[in-house]
């Protein structure tokens, strides 16, 4: 019988949605509400470097992809290692380091920028230093988690997360574009540097003794080659993997096309460029409190038909004539990347062994945000060579193509092991705390910090 006190509604009863659940433990509580913080601050910060990127070099969105592929390049060559360290050390102690080294970089950019000493070599060093404490962060934040609540409210917890990145990863630049406009870039990178206070508090006041956490492993039982092996025997770990990688890449690329259109299509700035970030925002929100009302666990079909929706409406985006049109298409656009990010995020935290966690999560972002570095210059490339119009329509068919096409191959793997016998899976660890599928997660950028 649920626990859960039963709601009447005409005549009918219904239990409150349990992704609410989490949110009376107290350290989740406050781990969350400081993320939310910190991750609209960091997102912000990005946005405001695109913006900063394009009053210093003349609206070049090559400069943009180069600046973009610098922050993101540090998860393709430390995040794996992110992972392997969050499944050997306290996650709540790394995140106190690579927290705090976060706010520092912010401050110093803000610091720079606001005293007008700020030049692109500097901007593309401090970005490549966030980059790296970023690829160190993401798998103990998001394995930290498990650790917050009981078993049984992981899938709870996981959708709350994955709601309060992906709103920040579109929140972050709708503000950012309304600060930047009234006050400039450089205020925006200290309040992202002040945002950070709001997480340090909510790690340092963690009840430590009322923590879920696994026993700590030791060397070998946290070699990264067991979370590949896992990743490839599992079809719902590969095949979320897989589509955000080819999504991440060459479809999740706003934060360079939307400035691009506002300022080299419609010829505006960055107020506009807000508005248009807003409309996207509008749409994510949407997607996300939608993503933590449902009560069924994400499925692959449901990850394919989202990422097929959102290839199709970012094409359609890019072939929209005017100002008004673009804007109101944004908003469906948002729901659905949303709704693609946090299903695919689901289905790899819901499916990873609770002892490779970490490291699952790793390649998760490893392929979500690693090809950032290979998506984003191509994106400023075919921005500059065919128009910023050009890079919307050809990211959304990659999209959609992708995961038609990788679901198609997956499925077909996944039937041939089965005539051969059942696939040999890592037994299970009592001391590790299980995934919990009996309601749906989702999953920031994190999407950030987030994010």
């Amino acid at each position: 019988m649920s626990k859960h006190r039963r709601i009447r509604t005409r005549g009918r009863r219904r239990a409150p949605s349990a992704a609410l659940v989490p949110l009376g433990a107290r350290n989740f509580r406050r781990y969350l509400l400081g993320q939310l913080v910190s991750n609209v601050g960091t997102w912000m910060q990005r946005a405001a470097q695109d913006l900063l990127v394009l009053q210093l070099t003349g609206n070049s969105g090559g400069a943009v992809g180069v600046l973009t592929a610098l922050q993101f390049l540090p998860q393709t060559l430390f995040g794996l290692t992110g992972g392997v360290i969050a499944d050997r050390f306290p996650k709540r102690r790394l995140l106190l380091i690579t927290q705090t080294a976060m706010g520092v970089q912010s401050l110093l950019l803000g610091l720079l920028t606001v005293t007008g000493t700020i030049a692109l070599p500097s901007l593309y060093a401090l970005a490549f230093v966030l980059g790296t404490a970023t690829a160190l962060d993401q798998p103990a934040r998001n394995a930290f988690i498990s650790e917050l609540v009981e078993r049984a409210l992981v899938s709870g917890a996981v959708s709350l997360n994955s709601a309060q990145f992906n709103v920040a990863r579109v929140l972050g630049p709708a503000l950012a574009g309304l600060a930047v406009a009234a006050a400039g870039a450089g205020p925006v990178f200290l309040v992202n540097a002040a945002s950070y206070l709001a997480v340090l508090y909510g790690l340092t006041t963690i009840r430590t003794d009322e923590l879920h956490a696994p026993r700590e492993p030791g060397r070998r039982d946290s070699r990264l080659a067991d979370a590949f092996r896992h990743v490839a025997a599992t079809p719902d770990l590969l095949l979320p993997i897989t589509v955000i990688g080819f999504v991440g890449t060459f479809g999740l690329n706003f934060q360079i096309t939307i400035s691009l259109v506002a300022i080299t299509v419609f010829h505006s700035g960055a107020a506009a460029f807000g508005y248009l970030s807003a409309a996207y925002a509008v749409g994510s929100l949407i997607g996300a409190l939608r993503g933590t009302g449902r009560r069924r666990t994400p499925t692959a079909r449901r990850l394919v038909a989202s990422a097929v929706a959102f290839g199709l409406l970012e094409a359609a985006v890019g072939l929209t004539p005017g100002y008004a049109t673009f804007l109101i298409l944004l908003i469906p656009t948002g729901l659905a990347s949303v709704t693609v990010t946090t299903t695919a995020n689901s289905l790899t935290q819901l499916s990873a062994d609770p002892r490779m966690r970490g490291r699952v999560m790793s390649l998760y972002f490893l392929v979500l945000l690693g090809g950032t570095p290979i998506g984003a210059p191509l994106v400023g490339l075919v921005s500059d060579t065919l128009g910023a119009r050009f890079s919307l329509i050809l990211g959304g068919l990659i999209s959609a193509v992708s995961a038609l096409t990788l679901s198609a191959l997956i499925r077909a793997r996944a039937r041939r092991p089965r005539a051969a016998g059942p696939a040999r899976t890592p037994p299970a660890d009592r001391h590790a705390d299980t995934a919990v599928t009996s309601t749906e997660g989702s999953a920031p950028p994190p999407l950030a910090p987030a994010p």
